[in-house]
This record gives structure tokens, C-alpha cells and sequence, in this order.
């Protein structure tokens, strides 16, 4: 990992687009947790914390566990516990875990705000983060993908793609956590992580960014957390700001912001054009030629040649509840799209289908973000739009404000199930019905991979 050290070496060879990515340099090894008192701050209903809290009892410390939540809706993830030396506090914080600590693991989730994070820092108790324990130890080197939209498909591309060159792990905000892994990754492997920006936003606790730096590209999303958009990009600028002269920043050449960016990169800048040279892709729409644009920059920097990335990318199928092909009913087919939780990947969404041929489900927790770009959109190519959650007023306004006729159809729906139902009356053959939300998930369901399981069984429950 790259410790902001601008003198370390020389760049790659720009001729050949590999720049010297094999093997990161020394670093003074992290001081040992064994025997330390670690308080982890926020487990999480889904195994946020789990993957920490395991890898921090393995490594001798006296490990506490402190959660907002009660411990029946945390049940799978105390559960996945079971049998470690662990304290649990749930239901509530106890200010003594946090400031009698000589260790606070907090989870992004966590709001920065945090009276108990103030009194921690009061008491010169240190914070850091999952990524950063890994970034910190990890001797093999890393590429971190970040972006609004298209980071979870990125990073799992460029994972299809380095595992032909060699031996590749994958994880950060997408899968689990890999540091149970850290024994097995080697200095000749590679590792991809997606990372988020309430992940990136501790990065300056240990001044570490990725060897190669990926951004897809910018547009409103967090700004509930961020409270603006410029606090939101200096967040994902943690990406690269720690790099040295040697390492790669990858960036979306056709972004009017994101493309800007390489002024201000430490190292090596390389621009990728969203629509050049295409892909031969199973997976729909022009925003996942981007995407493999993006991923093929990136592995080329490890030695991958365009053939490689071709045959790599062309068996991807995408990731679930990411613009997934779910089935076919009375012709019309259905996407699980769940995952889309900003205004501006919906629009993707929509653009992946013919004007007119899409049916959209929309609508779920307010993040405080405009929809009247989605509105416009929608308005101009989509066939029918459905709109549910807490935002469902504010996306149908914006719909309304530039439909200039009767289309799009716009319905309101109480729940999913009558969203689902609705839609499949709105859609005929050749049409696709897209959950692609633009909202989180918050206001109706645990969290988007809820929402996209539920999705799947009620279209696979309509009639042939």
C-alpha cells in the first residue's frame, strides 16, 4: 500500500501501462493487538462487524462488542460468534467501553458524530477501521475501486479479469471481510477491494491508499452522512491521496468532475473512455461497457492483454440484485436491480432498454438527493413508472414536473407486493420490468439484498 511517500520510485513504464505493481514496499510492521482491550463499535444486523471481531480474537485481543441494537436483531450476527472470547453490549452503548479502550475498531456505518466516538477521542483513545487493520498488513498489492455508480460491478470485473494472471482475492464493500485471509495472500497475489465512502473516510487514520486506484465516477449519493457534495468527493479522493509517485490512478475520462481529478494524483494517471472499443458483454447496457473499460485499465496494470480481458469479461454475468435477469413471464422480462440506490444508477437502468419498453419500480428511504434528473429521464423513456417508500411522492412529482403527455404511466403502490402486481399489468411482450429503486432500502426492508430477494420471489410467483 502506498504510505504518501512521493519519493519511493520511479513510475511504471507508460509505454507499457504496467507500472511496478508486484510487490509493495516494507513498511514498519503494525504494533501487536495481543493482550489489547479492542472495543468494536457496531456489529450489524448483517456481519459488518463479524469479520473484525473474529479476525481480532485470533490475534489475543480482549475483544468487546458494542451495538445500538438489541441482541434479537442482531441474532445471525451473535450467532456467528459463537464460541469466541467475546463481551457483548447490545442494546446500547456503555461510554466505558469506549474510553477505557486502548483500541476502538468502528464500523463506517457509525456516524461520525458519535457522542461516545467524542468521549473516546477526549479520552486519546485511537480509532481505526476494518479496511484499515487490512490495508495495514496486507503484503500483496491492492486495487481499491471507488464511484457512485458501477463500483461493485468494477470490482468484480477486475477480479474475473487478474485471477487469468494470478492469484487474486476480492472483497471489501463487496463480499466479506478478508481479514482471515491475510495468512494466504502472498506478495505475488492481488487484491480488489470496493470501497465505499464512509470506508474511505478513515483512510487518513493510517495515510494508506491503494497501489491502483479506481473511480467510475461521481453524481449525489450520502449526502444524509456527507451533507454535501464536495464533502462527498473529498472523501473519495482518500482513494488516491496517500498514493506515491509510482502507483496508478485510473479515472473515468467522460466524467466532468472524476476526470478532473488526476491534477491533484500523487503518482501515474490513466483515463478510461466509457463507450471505446467495446466488449463483447452477456451483461446489458452501455454503463457496463464502462465499467469494463474501467476494469481492463486497471488489470493491464498487472500485466493482463486485451485477449485476456476479452474471454475474462465476456463469461461475467453480473453480480445479483445489480441489473440481474431474474425470468420471464407472458414475455415481459424482469430485472432485480435492488441494489441501485441512487437517482443516477436508475437512469442507467433505464438507458440499458429501449425508450418506452421499460416498466420501473421505484422509490424507498430518503438520502436528501434530487430526483428531477430521474424525473426528466423517466419522463422521456420509460413506459410505466411505479412509485413506493418515502420518497414515493418526491419521484412521482419530479416524473410529473417534465411529462409533457400520458407518458410514462405513473401509479403509486402501498407495498412491493402490489408494486409487482401493478407492473406486471403495465408490462407486454418485449417490455422489462426493473426494480432499480434509486432509494436505499431502509423505509421497507433490511437492506437491498432483502429487497432484491423479495422482488425475485413475488415475479417468480406470476403466472407464466
Amino acid at each position: 500500500m502506498s504510505r504518501g511517500d512521493p519519493a519511493r520510485g520511479a513510475p511504471g513504464d507508460p509505454k507499457r501501462g504496467v507500472s511496478h505493481l508486484g510487490t509493495p514496499e516494507a513498511a514498519p510492521p503494525p504494533a501487536s493487538l495481543n493482550g489489547q482491550a479492542v472495543t468494536v463499535v457496531g456489529l450489524g444486523r448483517f456481519g459488518g462487524g463479524v469479520g473484525v471481531t473474529r479476525w481480532l480474537c485470533s490475534q489475543g485481543a480482549h475483544v468487546t462488542v458494542s451495538d445500538l441494537a438489541p441482541q434479537e436483531e442482531l441474532e445471525e450476527s451473535v450467532m456467528a460468534l459463537d464460541g469466541l472470547d467475546v463481551t457483548l453490549h447490545l442494546g446500547g452503548h456503555d461510554e466505558d467501553d469506549f474510553t477505557s479502550a486502548e483500541l476502538l475498531v468502528v464500523n463506517p456505518a457509525v456516524p461520525k458524530d458519535s457522542p461516545f466516538l467524542a468521549a473516546a477521542a477526549r479520552a486519546g483513545v485511537p480509532r481505526t477501521t476494518e479496511i484499515n487493520l487490512f490495508l495495514e498488513r496486507c503484503r500483496a498489492p491492492v486495487v481499491g475501486v471507488t464511484g457512485s455508480i458501477g463500483k461493485s460491478t468494477t470490482t468484480a470485473m477486475i477480479g474475473t479479469i487478474l485471477e487469468r494472471v494470478r492469484p487474486c482475492q476480492v472483497g471489501g464493500n463487496i463480499g466479506r471481510s478478508l481479514l482471515e485471509d491475510l495468512p494466504a495472500i502472498a506478495e505475488d497475489h492481488v487484491v480488489v477491494l470496493e470501497l465505499s465512502s464512509f470506508q474511505l473516510e478513515d483512510l487518513p487514520l493510517v495515510g494508506i491508499s491503494p497501489h491502483v486506484a479506481v473511480v467510475t465516477n461521481l453524481a449525489p449519493n450520502h449526502l444524509d452522512r456527507h451533507g454535501t457534495m464536495e464533502a462527498y468527493a473529498d472523501a473519495k479522493k482518500n482513494i488516491f491521496r496517500f498514493q506515491s509517485a509510482r502507483d496508478v490512478l485510473v479515472l473515468n475520462a467522460a466524467d466532468p468532475i472524476v476526470s478532473t481529478w488526476g491534477a491533484e494524483a500523487p503518482g501515474r494517471v490513466e483515463l478510461f473512455e466509457p463507450g471505446a472499443d467495446a466488449f463483447e458483454l452477456i451483461v446489458p447496457g452501455a454503463h457496463n461497457q464502462a465499467n469494463a473499460q474501467a476494469a481492463w485499465t486497471a488489470a493491464r496494470q498487472f500485466g493482463a492483454d486485451r485477449p485476456m480481458a476479452g474471454a475474462a469479461l465476456g463469461g461475467f454475468a453480473g453480480l445479483p440484485h445489480r441489473l440481474l435477469f431474474v425470468i420471464e413471464r407472458r414475455g415481459a422480462r424482469y430485472y432485480n436491480d435492488s441494489k441501485c440506490t441512487t437517482p443516477e444508477g436508475a437512469i442507467v437502468a433505464l438507458e440499458a432498454f429501449p425508450s418506452r419498453s421499460a416498466v420501473m419500480i421505484m422509490g424507498g428511504y430518503d438520502k436528501h438527493v434530487s430526483f428531477d434528473s430521474l424525473g426528466a429521464a423517466l419522463a422521456a423513456r420509460a413506459k410505466a413508472v411505479i412509485v413506493l417508500g418515502q420518497t414515493a411522492d418526491q419521484i412521482a412529482a419530479a416524473v410529473q414536473k417534465h411529462r409533457r403527455d400520458a407518458s410514462p404511466t405513473l401509479l403509486r403502490a402501498e407495498d412491493l407486493d402490489s408494486a409487482v402486481q401493478q407492473a406486471a399489468e403495465q408490462a407486454a411482450t418485449g417490455d422489462a420490468v426493473l426494480l432499480s429503486p434509486a432509494c436505499a432500502s431502509y423505509d421497507m426492508f433490511t437492506n437491498y439484498e432483502h429487497r432484491g430477494e423479495a422482488f425475485t420471489e413475488l415475479v417468480s410467483a406470476l403466472p407464466e
